[in-house]
């Protein structure tokens, strides 16, 4: 027996959040804990998973604040390495009108930029003692953590690890969209299950029909599962020859969709890690979706996302069970 349900690599940074104006009409923005693998930690955490992340962070204010709450949820962070040059990345996340979201990086270079192969050697006794290995892209936008992360997924796909992946696509942080497909496509060649949002699957196939798109990409990586987010619509997970559909939940009380998919991812994995990724039911299905969509629903009405993940009872109000 693996002594980690779930081991995650990539960003850990600040997500300073938009919190109204000043009493000068001037922006106030909170220091929200973020970054998306350890945001997929912290739910499955909630939902009672042993985790560890590998990752970096700045030698600064916002690197001990961060090792401080990834603990506080439960998180192992024997992995997290502090850079003694290069500070913690942040990120300014500012609702638009219509309900999206604007990104500000500061991340030129960031700290999580910085993880190497020779660290990632150093702390592959979490990897190799997971049954899950979670990853994105954002830790392939630099050449060197770019290999720290493929180096660590096929480490873990080596010693029999079912790979979970989130594209979380960013544009502002790729010098091109052609590196970000180059990276996304790595993830789909090695993952058994993906969770991938709506635009994703049109910037990778150019079509917007979501299902057809996600079919396409299952079908030529040969991935096992995928789930495919719609945002407010709600969600599908494609398995063998099933489509599974399942309607979001609208909350009125919702103020911004930070973390949402993470939510959503975890709660995927959550429920894959549980049963026989081999021998799963329709009805299992639309389970999963329900209370993934259920999930992300409650976390749409906080600010940030890893420290405010929801609970399982707080899950089973909103779906009735």
């Amino acid at each position: 027996m693996r002594n980690f349900d779930v081991v995650a690599l990539g960003e850990l940074l600040i997500d300073f959040t938009g919190s109204g104006e000043s009493s000068q009409n001037n922006p106030m923005f909170e220091a929200n804990p973020g970054g998306a693998p350890c945001n997929v930690l912290s739910m499955l955490q909630n939902l009672g998973n042993r985790t560890a992340f590998i990752g970096k962070v700045g030698d600064d204010f916002f690197g001990r604040m961060l090792k401080e709450r990834i603990e506080k949820q439960g998180i192992d962070s024997r992995g997290l390495l502090f850079d003694k040059e290069i500070p913690t990345t942040l990120a300014f996340v500012q609702k638009l009108p219509n309900g999206d979201r604007d990104f500000s990086f500061y991340r030129n270079p960031g700290a999580d930029m910085r993880l190497t192969i020779d660290e990632v050697m150093e702390k592959k006794e979490l990897i190799e003692d997971a049954d899950f290995f979670h990853f994105g892209t954002l830790s392939m936008t630099d050449e060197g953590c770019k290999k720290a992360t493929k180096l660590a997924a096929l480490l873990a796909k080596e010693n029999g690890a079912v790979i979970s992946f989130d594209p979380n696509y960013r544009e502002p942080l790729w010098k091109s969209k052609e590196d970000a497909l180059i990276a996304m496509e790595f993830g789909f060649e090695n993952c058994d299950v993906l969770k991938i949002s709506d635009n994703e699957v049109e910037l990778f196939t150019g079509t917007s029909d979501v299902e057809e798109g996600a079919r396409r990409i299952k079908e030529k990586y040969g991935i096992k599962v995928v789930f495919a987010t719609l945002g407010p619509d709600g969600s599908m997970v494609l398995y063998k020859d099933k489509v599974v559909k399942k309607a979001g939940y609208i909350n009125p009380a919702t103020i911004e969709t930070t973390g949402a998919g993470d939510t959503f991812c975890a709660c995927a994995i959550d429920f894959i890690h549980r049963r026989d990724i081999d021998a799963l039911s329709e009805k299992e299905l639309y389970e999963c979706l329900d209370r993934a969509n259920a999930a992300a629903s409650i976390i749409t009405t906080r600010k940030g996302a890893l420290s405010v993940m929801p609970t399982i009872e707080e899950i089973r109000e909103v779906i009735g069970g």
